[in-house]
């Protein structure tokens, strides 16, 4: 009996362990072929990450992290400004003259200026010459300042004006020294004042007169503005001589 009590039970051993390690394998082979509920959540976030990577280099032009740094230098600091460039407009546009026949040419010129009126070096005339707008005409006006060669002293300035295809003088002024400018549309006359003993390079004042263009009767300049400098005899001076004046 024992005996028979021993094979059943080495039996039923053989049978508990085959059920067994089938149970095992099976499990095994279930865990082989389906991964575990972590390992799917690790994977899944592996795959969003690595589609997350390929959205942001496609949308910084392929360059990743090197497309990001000047981005955050330019929100820092500001966007540099663009470039911009500056085309002259028509009215900025101007017809050259020749200045010394003007005023050669010119009847209201005194004869002393167009006798002096000579090349202080080869071809080259003592003239200054501006354009602009003075008289709201429908070009340029033309100031034309006559100067000495030997210390540019003004001796006559002149205004041009074009009519009708041609330059007209509308304004003139040679009590000398004397110096036109154009100041934002107006005409700036500076004449140097001189008392007796006074040297050329050395005035004792100036006089500014400004004038503006008038419609009224035909055209001209009128007086709008005025004053008048005292120059410090102190300054590179002899204070005695200055105070025998």
């Amino acid at each position: 009996m024992r005996g028979l009590t021993g094979t059943k039970s080495t039996s039923t051993d053989r049978s508990t362990d085959r059920s067994t390690n089938r149970s095992t394998n099976r499990s095994t082979d279930h865990r082989a072929r389906h991964p575990t509920s972590l390992q799917a959540a690790f994977a899944a976030g592996a795959t969003v990450a690595a589609l997350a990577l390929l959205a942001s280099a496609c949308a910084t032009g392929g360059t990743g992290a090197r497309d990001e740094g000047p981005a955050r230098a330019d929100s820092a600091g500001g966007a540099a400004p663009s470039p911009v460039s500056y085309s002259p407009s028509p009215a900025d546009t101007y017809r050259r003259v020749d200045a010394v026949a003007l005023v050669k040419d010119d009847a209201v010129v005194s004869a002393a200026v167009k006798h002096d009126l000579k090349p202080c070096v080869g071809d080259e005339y003592p003239v200054d010459v501006s354009y602009g707008r003075l008289t709201g005409g429908t070009s340029e006006d033309v100031v034309v300042n006559v100067l000495t060669c030997g210390d540019a002293v003004g001796v006559g300035s002149y205004v041009y004006r074009e009519e009708n295809g041609r330059f007209v003088d509308v304004f003139k002024a040679e009590e000398s020294p004397v110096y036109a400018e154009m100041d934002r549309g107006d005409l700036v006359v500076t004449k140097q004042v001189y008392e007796k003993g006074d040297a050329v390079s050395n005035p004792s004042g100036e006089n500014v007169i400004t004038y503006a263009w008038s419609t009224a009767a035909g055209g001209h300049f009128v007086q709008r503005d005025f004053h008048h400098t005292d120059y410090s005899n102190a300054v590179g001076g002899d204070g005695s001589s200055d105070t025998d004046k």
